[in-house]
């Protein structure tokens, strides 16, 4: 914005926002859908009823859902922490969001990504707990980017969740996951808020940071990898 202005800005944006569209269109290839019709309100409570009785599968949206549900607490933080810079901290979780996910999507070989899911859950959360000492900007922006690279463990767990789930449900079953998720984060963001009024901005980010840390600990034992080998869709 610094550099093209509000207005140079959004038409970057815009722009930006056209050739996704155009490669939506025609880069990607058809696919013929899983389900043929609408499924019903009732129907769609049924499903999610069924993924939600497996406990492999609760584990792993648990695991989707309330530790970056935290973080994104951390991250609506920003202006109140640092009004003038908060855009340079946007800027860097957009950047180790990227990075992270570009890495282990596209060039992390197979063998390393299930001993990476663990490190990486973690490191979602870390790097924020700096934040209770009120970092300098250029500590804090590089907290930011790593903690960002920690999104990516999503990749890995969807990937778990593609395998207890069976093949009808899997659209819905990612669905699930994505409406948990935006939930979650609007929780987040509402309990960093609160915490922060009553606190301040860099403390209520790093006890955001030290529950979603707590939170994964405690789900770790249930997302070990030789717990999913035995684990059948149901």
């Amino acid at each position: 914005m610094t550099a093209l202005s509000p207005r140079g800005t959004l038409l970057v944006g815009a722009g930006l926002d056209l050739a996704a569209a155009l490669v939506a269109r025609w880069g990607l290839a058809a696919r013929p859908p899983r389900a043929q019709g609408r499924p019903s309100p009732a129907e769609t409570w049924r499903t999610n009823r069924r993924l939600w009785s497996s406990p492999a599968r609760r584990r792993l949206y648990l695991a989707l859902w309330v530790p970056n549900g935290l973080i994104v607490g951390c991250e609506s933080l920003y202006v109140a922490y640092d009004p003038r810079h908060a855009g340079t901290l946007f800027a860097s979780a957009a950047a180790g969001m990227l990075a992270g996910d570009t890495l282990l999507g596209r060039f992390v070989p197979k063998r390393w990504r299930e001993r990476l899911s663990a490190p990486l859950r973690l490191l979602l959360a870390v790097p924020y707990l700096v934040f209770l000492l009120h970092p300098a900007l250029p500590l804090a922006v590089a907290a930011v980017g790593l903690a960002s690279a920690g999104y990516s463990a999503g990749l890995l767990l969807q990937e778990r969740l593609m395998a207890v789930t069976p093949e009808e449900m899997s659209g819905q079953a990612l669905g699930l996951q994505s409406s948990g998720t935006m939930t979650m984060q609007g929780v987040g963001a509402a309990i960093a808020g609160s915490v922060a009024q009553l606190t301040s901005a860099s403390a209520a980010m790093a006890a955001m940071a030290a529950v979603s840390v707590a939170v994964t600990l405690t789900l770790a034992p249930g997302l070990r990898p030789e717990r999913y080998g035995k684990v059948s869709c149901a």
